[in-house]
C-alpha cells in the first residue's frame, strides 16, 4: 500500500536523522520548506513534522524552529544488541580521548562518532546521550586505575593510598574533577569503591556512622576539590604556551610592587619563603585534614560506652 505524502515525507526525514546527515541540534526543513520541496499543502507538511515529534525525533525550538532532538531514540536491526559491551567500551574509550586532549566543553556525539568513522545515530544504540557518556567516563577512569586488593597497614595510609591515587586521576584526565558533582553525585560504582575503601579504613576506631561517611567523603570532596582547577590551567597552558609556573614568574614584578606599598605585611613577610604549587597545597591539606581526623580517633569513645 502506497504511503500517505505526509508519511513519506516523514520517513524521508526519518532517514536523514538516523543516518548523521542531520545530527542533534539540527535543524530540520520547515514547513514552507517542505511545501516548496515536495510539492504539498501547508496541513501535510505540519502532519510529517508531528509524526516525526511524536516519534522523539524531533523538538520545537521557539525563535529557531524544529531542530532534531538531543536524545534520539535507538534505532536497531533484527541483529543490533541495544548495548553491546564492546562497541560501548570503543566509544567511551574514544570519547575519553577526545576530553583528555580539548575538555569535555567540546565533546559531542557527532565529534565522538566522526573518532569512530561511524553515523552519529548510531552512537545512540550504545549510548543514551551526553550526560550518560561523561558518566561512563568517569566510572572507567576510576577503573583506570583500580584500588589495591590489599590495602596497607593503618587506616592513614589507606586514606593517603586512595587519595594519592585519586589525585593521579585527576592529573591524567583533566576534564574527571569537574565532571564530578558531591551535590548531585554520579553514581558510578568504580569512583563510590573509594568511598567504600575509607569507610572500611575507619571501621572499628570508635567513631560513629556519620562521622566516618562524613570523613570519607570529606577526603574524596578535597582531592577532587583541589584538582578541580587541572583542565582550566591544561587548556590555558595549551593555548598560550604558558605554563602556570611560567605565569608566576611572569607576574614577579608585578607582585613586589603591589607588596611594596606595605599594605599587606604579614604576606610580604613570607612570600620570599613560601615555596606554593598545586602538590603541594594537597600534601598540606590532606596532611592537615588526616591530623585533624587522628585527633577525632583518639578521642572517640570506645563501642557500647554509656554516656
Amino acid at each position: 500500500m502506497t504511503q500517505p505524502p505526509y508519511a513519506q515525507i516523514a520517513q524521508e526525514l526519518r532517514r536523514r536523522i538516523q543516518a548523521g546527515e542531520l545530527a542533534p541540534g539540527d535543524r530540520v526543513p520547515s514547513t514552507r520548506a517542505i511545501t516548496q520541496r515536495w510539492g504539498v499543502a501547508m496541513a501535510t507538511a505540519t502532519k510529517a513534522l508531528t509524526a516525526l515529534r511524536q516519534e522523539g525525533l524531533v523538538r520545537a525550538v521557539p525563535g529557531v524552529g524544529t531542530v532534531v532532538a538531543d536524545i534520539a531514540p535507538p534505532v536497531r536491526s533484527p541483529r543490533s544488541t541495544a548495548e553491546d559491551p564492546t562497541v560501548r567500551t570503543r566509544v567511551v574509550r574514544a570519547a575519553m580521548a577526545l576530553a583528555d586532549a580539548e575538555g569535555t566543553t567540546g565533546l559531542t556525539m557527532r565529534r565522538v562518532a566522526a573518532e569512530l568513522g561511524i553515523p552519529t545515530m548510531s552512537l545512540y544504540r550504545h549510548v543514551a546521550n551526553k550526560e550518560q557518556l561523561i558518566t561512563l567516563m568517569v566510572d572507567a577512569a576510576f577503573a583506570g586505575e583500580p584500588l589495591p586488593t590489599r590495602p596497607p597497614e593503618g587506616w592513614r595510609a589507606r586514606l593517603e593510598l586512595s587519595a594519592a591515587m585519586q589525585w593521579r586521576l585527576y592529573q591524567a584526565h583533566p576534564w574527571l574533577a569537574d565532571a564530578l558533582n558531591l551535590s548531585r553525585p554520579l553514581l558510578v560504582p568504580h569512583g563510590m569503591r573509594h568511598i567504600e575503601w575509607a569507610l572500611a579504613a575507619l571501621d572499628d576506631l570508635g567513631l560513629d556512622a556519620d562521622t566516618r561517611m562524613h570523613a570519607a567523603v570529606t577526603i574524596f570532596g578535597y582531592v577532587r576539590g583541589q584538582a578541580i582547577d587541572t583542565e582550566t590551567e591544561a587548556r590555558a597552558t595549551q593555548s598560550s604556551g604558558i605554563t602556570g609556573e611560567q605565569w608566576m614568574d611572569a607576574q614577579h614584578d608585578r607582585m613586589t610592587a603591589l607588596l611594596a606599598q606595605g599594605r599587606l605585611p604579614h604576606f610580604a613577610s613570607v612570600a620570599d619563603e613560601a615555596a606554593l604549587s598545586t602538590t603541594s597545597l594537597y600534601e598540606f591539606g590532606l596532611t592537615t585534614l588526616l591530623d585533624g581526623l587522628a585527633t577525632r580517633i583518639r578521642t572517640a569513645k570506645p563501642h557500647g560506652t554509656v554516656t
